[in-house]
């Protein structure tokens, strides 16, 4: 498996972004697997994946030349287009108040027979590296009940800013 990490360069891997998001949302699985492996909460529009991606490109992992994960990035005006994230946005007023050099992680996911590989461990570098001097930070929010990410984001480097409760739901606001 030899695992190729690059930006989005065309509209075929947005659309497999799409696909991969849609067999992962939480309303497409089962509770047990739900538990062990994961969830995405937000489903993107196709319109919306690729405006965030013109501001900041998307960051993909490739097998064989398809899609087998990825990490988009999210320029914090376009939180006021997915309403579960106002509440975030909010948050990161009050911690950050003056810091306007971050980038959101606006979701990540790793196609099932790839997880536990380094892969979501790669994505991340891939960010690192992508965004270069052009933010300082990586900021997301996991829901508590996604444990699997929770763990894997507190594993490559992330830090908990704050534990807040917001439409019924626990989030961790984490910062890499």
């Amino acid at each position: 498996m030899a695992i190729e990490y690059t930006r989005v360069s065309n509209k075929e891997e947005l659309e497999e972004i799409l696909l991969l998001q849609k067999k992962n949302l939480r309303s497409q699985l089962a509770k047990d697997e739900i538990e062990t492996e994961g969830f995405v909460t937000i489903s993107h529009t196709a319109d919306l994946l690729a405006r965030m991606h013109e501001v900041c490109p998307h960051i993909i992992a490739k097998d064989s030349g398809r899609v087998v994960g990825y990490a988009l990035c999210m320029h914090p005006d376009f939180s006021n287009e997915i309403p579960i994230l106002l509440s975030m946005l909010q948050q990161l007023k009050e911690i950050l108040p003056h810091e306007n050099s971050f980038i959101i992680m606006g979701q990540i996911c790793i196609d099932k027979p790839y997880r536990g590989q380094g892969v979501f461990r790669g994505l991340y570098k891939a960010m690192k590296r992508s965004i270069g001097t052009s933010y300082k930070l990586i900021v997301t929010e996991v829901d508590g009940r996604n444990t699997r990410s929770l763990n894997a984001h507190l594993a490559v480097g992330f830090t908990t800013i704050k534990k807040y409760q917001s439409d019924g739901r626990d989030w961790y606001l984490i910062v890499l």
